[in-house]
């Protein structure tokens, strides 16, 4: 009797099981494609609630989160194994695996390419049946401000650089909605680790327009103390990690802050950001196998911008982009159109609720475009086309494109428009001047914050550079002191 409970029991589990997966194949069309926009990004029309988005986005997270099983003890006892014949099944520490005679060889590229979940189309127009995260008006307004204000700061600020008063910058033109929509489906408690492209976390965070000057300018109010190149900043009061030029670095050093929230019970995760380029690095690899082994909430966001500095995409792999390298780590994933910020910040308000409560890792890859240079010290012209750079520039800007939206639904208007610039620009420059009167910080600085006490080479060097800056005075600024 007991033993027919049992295998009783196992067969309902298993009908179960086999039950909802055909419901998730039903359901495996769950992103909006780029070159079709028009096709439902989660569930079939039917299942949509007009009334309701947020409904509709519950329960299109609720399926995505269901197609990866629990952890790695779970799979071990995948049901649709138990009716296979033990002498076609290996029993492996990872779990079991289905002898077969035939030889074959798992294919280099999926039939298809991974689809791109999209909200907005080009027109900042809702596309049709569209599952998203509802946005308010203020939320919405504050989104696109940033967005404005970043746009207003790259400019500006590559100006200041052009004209001899900072040594380096990078812009973010092209890329706003990534940084601002981002940070707005996030919490002050979430960590961030950036690459150099995402001051707009900082700004959406409440990093100041005179924060950002002061670290460009590495004045005494910087709070690196002007030992890094401009655009690396950091701010321990956001939980904003500081800039790394080392590309990709940060990658395992999330994963490791996002284990240490996990063993906190922490409700928060961990956000790395990194470009395409980073994807070729090792630590790229690294981090996704230790963040899903050790099953952390950390969010990968990758800048799939096109270019690593001059290196195409085409020439840094073979793989459809990079979101499909998740599925190899066991690392749940999702495409994203780069330029709509309502996909992504729908795509990161649902990767963050299941990384917390599900603590698991989250990859998602922005499809997007580098409008501009690399950064100042870059010519992009040279290694491609002009009118290529330009119609993404007006044909596909996510700030144009979040505009339009904004307007539709009567929250924005053209004078809101002329006046956020100008006073935009005026808040810049004067944080410029007021940055460049600040003195810099003292030579002896750069000694410090590192050993309790100095080795004795480390002293050596700082008394080699004093008289170096004794006899040669007029090689170094005059509002540097010793």
């Amino acid at each position: 009797m007991a033993l027919c409970l049992k295998t009783s029991r196992i067969s309902i589990h298993c009908l179960k099981s086999k039950m909802g997966l055909l419901s998730m194949i039903k359901q495996d069309s769950c992103l909006s494609s780029l070159t079709h926009p028009q096709k439902p990004p989660f569930p079939t029309r039917n299942a949509q609630n007009f009334r309701d988005p947020d409904a509709n986005f519950r329960m299109s997270a609720t399926l995505f989160s269901a197609r990866r099983l629990k952890s790695v003890k779970a799979e071990k006892q995948f049901c649709s194994l138990d009716n296979v014949d033990h002498n076609q099944v290996l029993d492996l520490p990872g779990g079991k695996v289905v002898l077969t005679p035939e030889m074959r060889f798992i294919s280099e590229s999926p039939e298809e390419r991974a689809q791109c979940y999209r909200v907005l189309d080009n027109d900042g127009q809702l596309i049709m049946c569209s599952n998203f995260k509802k946005v308010g008006e203020e939320i919405a307004v504050k989104m696109y401000t940033d967005m404005v204000t970043l746009q207003t700061m790259d400019a500006v600020f590559y100006e200041a650089q052009r004209q001899g008063r900072i040594s380096f910058y990078a812009t973010t033109i092209g890329e706003e909605a990534i940084n601002i929509a981002s940070a707005a489906a996030l919490t002050t408690d979430d960590l961030v680790f950036p690459q150099y492209r995402e001051p707009g976390v900082l700004l959406w965070r409440g990093f100041t327009l005179q924060e950002f000057a002061n670290q460009c300018f590495g004045n005494k109010a910087d709070y690196g103390k002007g030992r890094q190149m401009p655009i690396h900043y950091g701010s321990n009061k956001l939980n904003y990690f500081t800039v790394s030029a080392t590309i990709a670095t940060q990658l395992p050093h999330a994963v490791g802050a996002a284990y240490s929230l996990k063993m906190d019970r922490r409700n928060a995760c961990v956000i790395t950001y990194f470009g395409d380029g980073g994807s070729s690095e090792g630590d790229f690899h690294a981090a996704l196998n230790f963040a899903a082994v050790m099953e952390v909430p950390a969010i990968f966001f990758c800048r799939n911008n096109g270019w690593a500095i001059s290196t195409p995409t085409s020439d840094q792999f073979r793989s459809d982009g990079v979101v499909v390298r998740g599925r190899g780590y066991g690392v749940r994933s999702i495409r994203v159109d780069g330029n709509d910020a309502l996909a992504i910040y729908s795509a990161v308000h649902a990767a963050r609720e299941m990384a917390i409560s599900e603590h698991r890792p989250i990859l998602i890859e922005a499809i997007t475009y580098r409008v501009g240079h690399h950064s100042t010290s870059d010519d992009s012209t040279k290694y491609r086309p002009v009118d290529e750079i330009e119609w993404w520039r007006s044909a596909r800007d996510p700030v144009a494109r979040f505009r339009k939206w904004i307007e539709s639904n009567g929250w924005w208007c053209s004078e809101a428009e002329s006046e956020l610039r100008n006073n935009v620009r005026e808040q810049l420059l004067h944080a410029i001047q007021v940055a460049e009167k600040i003195e810099k910080p003292p030579l002896a600085e750069l000694f410090m914050d590192v050993y309790d006490v100095p080795p004795s080479n480390l002293c050596e060097q700082e008394k080699l550079l004093g008289e170096t800056v004794r006899r040669n005075p007029q090689y170094y600024p005059p509002d540097v002191s010793l």
